[in-house]
């Protein structure tokens, strides 16, 4: 199991979809199970400062992930979500929604069992690493300079990049100091940066180091 974490527009993504490819492997996107409660919590009009109310529909609404690296999806109550939870409503309220305790076990708890049904499986997320499988076979925290960051993203969005760059910095902030299971880098993960290096170049670094601890059925 390889556990992929870093900031929003460090390469998490791509990079590991590629590398679950490449291992015939599963694939999971943790952000974007919090972004799908996130999703229900703004249908539900629940109030942003209530945790009780966003436990409340955390725990109600159904998710169910695909994990197929070429061609993920993910429901919440039966209904694709994969392009709503990346508007800019869900995007502005999900690290409000992400810090509340009773949401991280939930969803943490689940995407533990995702792994455990998984043969292969490449995830990525904010605290992989360092909570939901600190037994990972390799942990990766993907940084990049934020000026390339707000650029990535800002052309995948089609975002003003100065606005982009202003939301990153306060998404880096809410994440990193939230009290429940924090942005950072585990200990022992590799970490590396991606600024000037294309995400094929990342996924061959990483199958290199890969390959020694749990073989790769590719090579």
């Amino acid at each position: 199991m390889v556990a992929v974490d870093g900031p929003s527009g460090s390469g998490k993504s791509t990079v590991s979809r590629k590398l679950a490819a490449a291992l015939d492997a599963a694939y999971l996107d943790t952000g974007a199970m919090y972004r799908a409660v996130t999703w229900a919590v703004l249908r539900a009009g629940v109030d942003l400062a209530d945790p009780d109310g966003i436990a409340k529909i955390a725990t109600e609404v159904q998710l169910e992930c695909g994990t197929d690296p070429d061609h993920p999806y993910l429901r919440a109550d039966g209904q694709p979500v994969d392009g709503p939870i990346r508007g800019p409503q869900v995007t502005a309220a999900v690290s409000a929604v992400a810090a509340v305790p009773a949401v991280r076990r939930l969803l943490v708890a689940r995407q533990r069992e995702i792994i455990a049904g998984a043969d292969r499986i490449v995830v990525e997320g904010r605290d992989i690493g360092t909570v939901v499988a600190p037994d990972a076979d390799l942990k990766v925290f993907l940084t990049a300079a934020p000026h390339e960051r707000a650029r990535r993203r800002s052309s995948q969005d089609a975002t003003d990049p100065a606005a982009t760059a202003a939301d990153l910095a306060r998404r880096d902030r809410a994440d990193s100091t939230r009290a429940a299971d924090p942005l950072q880098r585990a200990g022992d993960a590799v970490e590396l940066d991606t600024t000037a290096i294309g995400e094929d170049q990342v996924v061959a670094r990483l199958r290199e180091l890969l390959s020694p601890r749990i073989g790769d059925p590719r090579q």
